[in-house]
């Protein structure tokens, strides 16, 4: 869980991130969760982005993803979302 204080520092780290992952028409796949495993692993945040077609709202999207790969939602704007996992073994993020 993290703190507000966390929460913010990661924010503004995420704004200048590129989007990486998109969940579109197919949903919330095995598939994507594990691309969405391996890219928190190599980069500890990353933003993704529903689109329009999807079946699920972007906080559903990002509340379901966290769930299934035990990160932290970080912020929901929009369609677009900022996830969170600290990698244990070698961290890149200090917060």
């Amino acid at each position: 869980m993290l703190t507000s204080k966390q929460r913010a520092k990661l924010r503004g780290i995420a704004n200048s991130l590129d989007t990486i992952l998109q969940v579109g028409k197919g949903g919330i796949s095995d598939t994507l969760i594990k691309q969405v495993e391996d890219a928190l692993l190599a980069r500890e945040i990353i933003k993704m982005r529903v689109l329009e077609n999807a079946p699920v709202l972007a906080k559903e999207a990002a509340s379901e993803l966290a769930n299934a790969t035990h990160a932290d939602v970080v912020q929901v704007i929009g369609t677009r979302f900022v996830l969170y996992k600290r990698n244990v073994k070698d961290p890149v993020i200090e917060i």
